[in-house]
């Protein structure tokens, strides 16, 4: 079991593995991204709440689910005490069951089909796949706990242009779901 309260970067690698089931389709996660709150320059909470950001700062174990780029919905799991605003970035994962719904959300008509390990291979993929969109923000998260933990590595977040040496990008190296770039590990 995992203590949701603890810091993003104790609860990011605990997630590897562990299963998140929203909307009709369960995803194992492969890769994962810590965002530590007012010590984080990358994270969200970083300058403190918002309306936009005010789920990262409630109850461990929900979702944070944010607008990106204006293209697509992202998630978060938040952890470490409440008010503390600090959360885990879904970035990649293996779709295990739902993978008809999650192609339905994935798939344009107008495209070659999507490669089964690149149906949530990125957070905006991943969140689409889910299905997630505002109206989940601050709603419980629904996973089911690995039943071993797989090996992991860490290394710099990838996509973001503040305090990315960071080593909290967490993933199952070798996996094929895994986004890249899948360079710099870090042995734990």
């Amino acid at each position: 079991m995992i203590d949701f309260a603890q810091p993003a970067d104790v609860v990011a690698p605990q997630l590897l593995g562990c299963v998140i089931t929203h909307n009709g389709v369960s995803i194992r996660l492969t890769e994962v991204e810590a965002y530590a709150g007012a010590q984080d320059p990358a994270a969200h909470t970083y300058r403190g709440k918002t309306a936009r950001n005010a789920a990262m700062f409630g109850p461990p174990g929900r979702l944070y689910v944010y607008f990106s780029y204006g293209i697509h919905y992202n998630g978060n799991i938040v952890c470490a005490p409440e008010g503390d605003g600090q959360g885990c970035l879904m970035r990649a994962g293996e779709v295990i069951a739902g993978e008809e719904l999650a192609r339905e959300r994935r798939q344009r008509p107008d495209r070659a089909l999507i490669p089964f390990d690149n149906l949530a291979r990125g957070p905006g993929n991943l969140g689409q796949a889910l299905g997630l969109t505002l109206p989940d923000n601050g709603t419980e998260a629904q996973l089911t706990m690995r039943e071993q933990e797989p090996e992991w590595v860490a290394g710099p977040r990838i996509g973001i242009s503040k305090n990315s040496d960071a080593p909290w990008r967490f993933w199952i190296p070798g996996d094929k779901t895994v986004s890249s770039p899948r360079g710099y590990p870090k042995k734990r």
